[in-house]
């Protein structure tokens, strides 16, 4: 049999093939099969130099042109295969969009950020600023504008995590307070502002204590402002948080950047007063320390402590959120435990 005789005899038997394919694979092995260099294509074409010089043109001529068929019938099979899948993916993945929607899951706030938001929309009906500021702080901003030199004792009370001799994780958000005062324009009208965030004290992590917290710290800096002006504040707060009946007491207390300083009690809303386990049958529960500022804090803050006053709190979102739902350990905030979470979810608007 002569060369062009096995040349078209393989083009005929590798076009049948080709059409057999029924897959890409089955296909390819047909490609590497037909045209590969060990394939019967190569096979004849290594008899060309038994041929004559005039023969050998025609032949490979000739055995280019049916290599050609064989390669464009692959192509033209592979796109019949390519489309027969694309055809059963597209019954096997038909979507009925008549079906109902599967419902999304939409998250709620955190627990204390609805006690953060609920604070600040309070304070912002009450005519107060919400003033931001930052975590990393200085020693100068922290203590010092707060009339707690470096040598004073009562730094033994807010362990400090440091960061460098100078910069340090704030201790609490009093030092927003400072940087506020210092630019405040009192032509303008008085300064009144609350301070959100993050504090930071090396605290161990118990059931009512924590490296990490939150905070709120309020100021008010004007003309004739008393302690019945602290008092009305506190009270407000206090109904608006744990309802209309409770009622609050101030003790004396001592903090640096206040004078005269209180603790406030608020009367139990588990018992109504009466003494629970709650507030350890006394009737009261400690929510926060408050007090007059300071003369030294105006002073270092450029105000003039002859002719403004005002008052300062700080409270603890943590600690609300605690006695309000009845939460036992302040460590339950933080670990993301759903189960616990959503207890706290509400409706978003």
């Amino acid at each position: 049999m002569g060369l062009k005789a096995k040349l078209e005899e393989l083009k005929t038997k590798g076009l049948v093939d080709i059409q057999a394919a029924d897959d890409q694979r089955q296909l390819n092995e047909i490609r590497v099969k037909l045209l590969g260099k060990k394939g019967p294509l190569t096979e004849v074409l290594r008899g060309m130099k038994d041929l004559s010089a005039a023969e050998r043109p025609q032949v490979g001529e000739f055995a280019n042109k049916i290599k050609t068929e064989l390669a464009t019938a692959i192509d033209q099979q592979l796109q019949v295969l390519d489309q027969k899948s694309l055809q059963q993916r597209l019954a096997h993945e038909t979507v009925d969009v008549t079906l109902p929607g599967r419902q999304a899951q939409v998250g709620t706030p955190h627990i204390l950020n609805q006690v953060i938001d609920d604070l600040e929309d309070l304070f912002i009906g009450l005519g107060y600023e919400v003033i931001d500021g930052p975590e990393v702080e200085t020693d100068h901003y922290n203590f010092e504008m707060m009339n707690i030199p470096k040598d004073h004792p009562a730094r033994d009370m807010q362990d400090t995590f440091y960061i460098t001799d100078e910069l340090l994780m704030r201790t609490h958000t009093s030092p927003n307070q400072a940087r506020t005062l210092e630019t405040h324009d009192f032509s303008k009208g008085p300064l009144k502002m609350i301070s959100p965030g993050r504090v930071f004290r090396r605290d161990n992590d118990d059931a009512t204590h924590s490296h990490q917290f939150n905070q709120i710290e309020g100021l008010v800096i004007d003309h004739h402002v008393t302690m019945a002006d602290l008092k009305g504040t506190l009270e407000v707060v206090a109904r608006h948080v744990f309802g209309d009946e409770r009622e609050i007491r101030l003790r004396p207390s001592y903090f640096p950047f206040t004078e005269p300083s209180i603790e406030v009690d608020i009367s139990c809303f588990a018992c109504g007063g009466k003494g629970c386990s709650v507030c350890k049958h006394t009737g009261w529960i400690e929510v926060l320390g408050a007090g007059m500022v300071h003369p030294n804090v105006l002073r270092g803050a450029g105000v003039d402590p002859v002719e403004f006053g005002g008052f300062a709190f700080g409270l603890g979102p943590d600690r609300f959120a605690m006695l309000k739902y009845g939460v036992n350990d302040i460590r339950e905030f933080y670990q993301n435990d759903l189960r616990f979470l959503h207890q706290f979810q509400r409706e978003v608007k």
